[in-house]
């Protein structure tokens, strides 16, 4: 058996290890071994600092995902001002600028470092003898707000130095940004819960750094470019931009790969050029180029104004943008009845193509933009995003844009379910623009569990208008689905079976398939144990609905509005003419042990799912939540948990692993 010294050595190799591996993944994208091995590596890691947590160290990659959710941002002073760049817009601007820098050095020879400028949210991260202790946005420059544990989620960001040489005090200044395939999938994912869409990949990185959970942040896959240095004490003897661009490579930070030193003016021009016709090219967006003088003795006489270093300037790209005259504003309804303004555009050429429509988000947009059906209004496209308007240029029209009360494609009702939130949406379970992601929602394994009715049949069913609302799939006949793509005799009998059979499956997973807003498969076997049937449910007050203790205010005015809608009711009554069950089943009461407990899982247990552990729990007499508070009595923790069990102990709640759990039940069956 190893000693404790040979453990400790064990852990540190591995953490060695894994960081190496981190810094060819992310910074050098030259990885040397297989995700698997990769994730066995820290599986192993993880397991050995929960089991000798006295060797667990602040850059430990295990580390970078804190427990803690955060109540505020605390403010932080910059040691050195975080100055911004003066912009220039064409060539001719470059080439006076550079004729200033001539006159100022005293026709002394210079050259420059020129690097793409990244369209992000700039940070500055603060290193002590080699480690990562403090984070901070820019603020107004002089001040910004720390957000250390937000920054530790991004990979690429090195939470201890490597090398010789490291300073003892090292501050360094980056982009941190979204990759477009990111954004997009966040986008599309934020669209399924119907929540507010974000702009732009900027928009998305700002929003994500400000994150009170550092673990909603790291499943946000930021990243970070390292362009320059605020303040640095010892180390390696460096003099110009370009060694410290090599050196702080050597230490671990990522460096954008397209930096180049160039000798003159024409030189940058040319290359500022070649970036402005392939920026597509990149997986990220840039929106114009940063020079810099190389020398830090040049750029020491060269001096700052009062905003800004002389020695340095962005030159910002042409945008693609064009103006034009809003014809009228529609209202989208989405997938999860979310209603998005369009602003209906007179056709216009913009970065070679011809614009006829712009999102406009959402309404607080419309409020920023005072924008009116007549005006005319600046419209931008960046590479492939959905062209925006920028800005209103002449305000003409007369009438404000209403918010819809009810849905443009239903005429059912609009809410906005909180003040917090953005969205405006369609809350008729009926609703044709929500139809098919409510059927296939309807049909899934977790809900009605219909074989067999899958998306393209959920499309085929909707677009034919054999499915109307959701009761409809009970009276579909074997000659409709034979009309369907792919489908003969068996295949329309084995969806019928499936569809009949789905009647008799319980009220919880009925109430679940309704896709009620906030109302998942957890609160939905709450409240069918509690209610029992349909019209007890419908006719419970936001009041009764809130005593509940799964059932928040949010989710409680949600179930309220849901029921009280006459669509919903008219849906209710086909459901029952179709013979779905609706009434909760009478359980027969065996022992009750576990009454008045509460569990919460987290983690992968081995020989039970998630569902069916909740499950024995519940038939126990026990109830299971989905968050960890003081109100819960046992945390029982699998593989690989998420930050429920970091809470636990900071609650002090009481911790059982799989085999302490079984034992528990086993106990009591």
């Amino acid at each position: 058996m190893k000693g404790l010294s040979e453990i400790k050595k064990h852990i540190e190799e591995l953490r060695a290890e894994i960081q190496h591996h981190d810094y060819l993944y992310y910074v050098l994208n030259q990885p040397v071994i297989s995700d698997k091995e990769y994730d066995d590596l820290y599986r192993e890691l993880k397991e050995l600092e929960e089991k000798y947590p006295q060797f667990i160290t602040p850059d430990s990659p295990t580390q970078r995902v804190s427990g803690e959710v955060l109540k505020e941002f605390k403010t932080v002073r910059h040691r050195v001002k975080m100055l911004s760049l003066d912009n220039t817009y064409n060539f001719q601007e470059l080439r006076e600028w550079n004729e200033r820098i001539f006159k100022n050095l005293g026709k002394e020879r210079f050259e420059f470092v020129v690097e793409l400028k990244i369209d992000g949210v700039s940070a500055s991260l603060n290193y002590e003898n080699g480690l990562f202790v403090l984070g901070a946005t820019r603020g107004d420059g002089e001040i910004g707000e720390e957000i250390t544990l937000n920054l530790k989620t991004i990979r690429s960001v090195p939470l201890r130095l490597r090398g010789k040489d490291i300073p003892p005090l090292l501050e360094v200044r980056g982009e941190v940004y979204m990759e477009r395939r990111d954004f997009e999938a966040l986008n599309r994912e934020r669209e399924k819960n119907g929540e507010a869409l974000f702009a732009n990949p900027r928009n998305a990185a700002s929003g994500s750094l400000k994150l009170l959970d550092p673990s909603l942040t790291a499943e946000r896959r930021l990243n970070c470019f390292i362009h320059s240095f605020g303040t640095m004490e010892g180390g390696k003897k460096i003099s110009t931009q370009w060694e410290f661009l090599n050196y702080a490579q050597e230490m671990g930070f990522r460096i954008n790969p397209a930096n180049r030193l160039c000798k003159d003016i024409e030189e940058v021009i040319a290359y500022c050029n070649e970036w402005q016709e392939k920026r597509d090219s990149l997986s990220y967006d840039i929106d114009g180029m940063v020079i810099k003088i190389n020398s830090f003795l040049q750029q020491e006489r060269l001096g700052f104004t009062l905003k800004s270093p002389r020695w340095a300037v962005a030159y910002k790209f042409p945008a693609r943008q064009a103006t034009t005259e809003v014809l009228a504003i529609k209202m989208n309804v989405g997938r999860t009845g979310v209603i998005t303004p369009t602003a209906e555009l007179k056709p216009v050429e913009c970065g070679g193509v011809i614009i006829k429509n712009a999102t406009l988000h959402n309404f607080d947009e419309i409020k920023r933009l005072n924008i009116r059906v007549g005006d005319r209004v600046l419209v931008e496209r960046a590479g492939e995003v959905i062209p925006k308007i920028v800005k209103v240029v002449e305000s003409r029209g007369r009438r404000d844009v209403e918010i819809p009360k009810s849905c443009p494609v239903c005429g059912g009702k609009v809410v906005k379910e909180k003040e917090t939130e953005v969205a405006y949406r369609c809350i008729n379970p009926s609703c044709q623009a929500q139809l098919e992601r409510l059927v296939l929602h309807f049909a899934s394994r977790g809900a009605m569990d219909i074989e067999g009715l899958g998306e393209s049949v959920a499309e085929q069913l909707v677009e034919r208008k054999m499915v109307k609302d959701l009761a409809d799939i009970y009276f579909l006949k074997k000659e409709d689905l034979l009309t369907l793509e792919l489908f003969a005799d068996k295949k329309a009998e084995n969806l019928l079976k499936a569809i009949a059979e789905s009647k008799k499956r319980p009220f919880a997973k009925f109430l679940y398939g309704l896709g009620i807003r906030h109302v998942g498969e957890k609160a939905a076997m709450v409240l069918a144990e509690r209610f029992k049937d349909i019209d007890s449910l419908m006719q419970a007050k936001e009041g009764a609905l809130m005593e509940i203790y799964e059932v928040g205010p949010v989710m409680a005015e949600s179930i309220f509005n849901f029921f009280r809608q006459k669509s919903t009711q008219d849906l209710i009554k086909k459901f029952k003419k179709a013979g779905v069950n609706l009434k909760e089943e009478e359980k027969r009461l065996g022992p009750q042990p576990l009454k008045g407990k509460k569990f919460v899982f987290t983690g992968e247990l081995s020989e039970f799912t998630r569902k069916e552990a909740e499950e024995l729990v519940r038939n126990l007499g026990g109830e299971t939540s989905s968050s960890v508070s003081k109100y819960i009595d046992y945390v029982v923790v699998g593989e690989n948990p998420g930050s429920k069990y970091a809470k636990a102990k900071d609650l002090g709640i009481k911790i059982i692993d799989e085999d302490e759990f079984k034992k528990l039940i086993g106990g009591l069956k």
